[in-house]
């Protein structure tokens, strides 16, 4: 065990109740309401299933991206958002990992390719201010996190010299131009 660990447990087990809740889930934004006609799938781990160390941050793992795929984005898609959440962190809103925006054409990412370097994706700072990929590290003790790695076909773009500085100034920009949604759920203990 990590020394991170060792001194993080006991208070991850004390809060092991406490979970922002998939109520506050970003699949529940009245701005991202779409239909579900993508689908978002990984060789690195099944829908619902455990997520890699390799993927994790901190002292789990070295932070590489998982490698991701999608199909079903329609043809009149102007720009992708890509949200990845933590909705059982013990706050009142959920962990947000990384917000990305790139083009239509994007298929997918292959593995570490979600880092701040990439050139063809727009990051928005998270609410820790951090831009890239931040991969799950849930609470050592806290217990099974799930993770949403939310994929959103916009029939807009969000033109790249307006400034946008979190996903909360996003989300009004957003409203009403999400045309189709994909999700693909990990867990991982902490």
């Amino acid at each position: 065990m990590s020394v991170l660990a060792t001194v993080l447990t006991p208070l991850g087990r004390l809060l092991r109740n406490k979970r922002a809740g998939d109520e506050h889930s970003v699949r529940n934004s009245t701005e991202l309401a779409g239909p579900a006609t993508i689908q978002v799938v990984s060789p690195s781990f099944e829908e619902g299933g455990p997520i890699p160390d390799r993927h994790c941050s901190m002292d789990l793992g070295p932070n590489l991206s998982p490698e991701l795929s999608w199909t079903g984005v329609p043809s009149s898609t102007r720009q992708l958002l890509l949200i990845i959440e933590d909705i059982d962190v013990p706050m009142s809103r959920p962990g947000v990992h990384t917000v990305a925006l790139f083009g239509p054409a994007v298929a997918g990412f292959a593995e570490g390719k979600l880092g701040p370097d990439n050139p063809t994706v727009r990051y928005v700072p998270t609410r820790g201010g951090r831009t890239g990929y931040f991969g799950p590290r849930p609470f050592p003790g806290h217990g099974v996190h799930r993770y949403g790695f939310h994929l959103y076909a916009l029939d807009t773009a969000i033109p790249a010299d307006r400034p946008v500085e979190s996903l909360d100034a996003l989300l009004p920009l957003v409203d009403g131009h999400v045309i189709a949604t994909g999700v693909l759920n990990g867990i991982k203990e902490g």
